[in-house]
C-alpha cells in the first residue's frame, strides 16, 4: 500500500512540475496570440495522444496476461 501511495505521489509531483514548467515557459515567451480554435486543437491533440498511449499500453498488458505474447 505504501509503495502504491509513494508511486502515485511521485507521479502527480512530476505531472505538477511539468505543468508548472509549461506555464512558466509559455509566460516567458512573451505575447503569443493563439485563437480559441488553436487552443482547442492543442487540447484535443494532448487528450488523443494520451488516450492512444494508454490504450496501447492496456493492450500490451492484456495480451501478456492472456498469454498471447511470443513463446
Amino acid at each position: 500500500m505504501m509503495k502504491t501511495l509513494a508511486l502515485a505521489v511521485s507521479l502527480f509531483g512530476m505531472l505538477a512540475l511539468a505543468v508548472w514548467g509549461a506555464v512558466y515557459v509559455w509566460g516567458e515567451i512573451g505575447d503569443i496570440e493563439m485563437s480559441t480554435t488553436g487552443i482547442l486543437a492543442m487540447i484535443a491533440g494532448v487528450v488523443l495522444s494520451l488516450g492512444l498511449g494508454m490504450g496501447l499500453m492496456f493492450l500490451v498488458f492484456k495480451s501478456e496476461r492472456d498469454g498471447a505474447g511470443p513463446e
